[in-house]
């Protein structure tokens, strides 16, 4: 499960300047956590994005996955 890494104001923030910064829209980062490997830990997860993003930073990397998660455990509680 996602850790709460930021404040939800900091995690809306950072999640709202992600395609200004990337170039890339938050779905289709999603999108990438979706189709990528099926792993289990968060850090996992961000250090995936990481290397296969060498240019996304650590803490977009963190929001994104985070919101990955979020939306993840919505859709099996949906």
């Amino acid at each position: 499960m996602s850790q709460m890494i930021f404040s939800e104001e900091t995690h809306r923030n950072l999640l709202s300047r992600i395609p200004q910064r990337t170039g890339r829209e938050v779905a289709d980062w999603l999108r990438d956590l979706d189709n990528g490997p099926a792993l289990l830990r968060f850090e996992e997860k961000v250090d995936w994005l990481r290397r296969e993003h060498e240019d996304l930073s650590h803490g977009y990397a963190k929001a994104l996955v985070h919101e990955y998660d979020l939306r993840r455990a919505a859709r099996k509680l949906g």
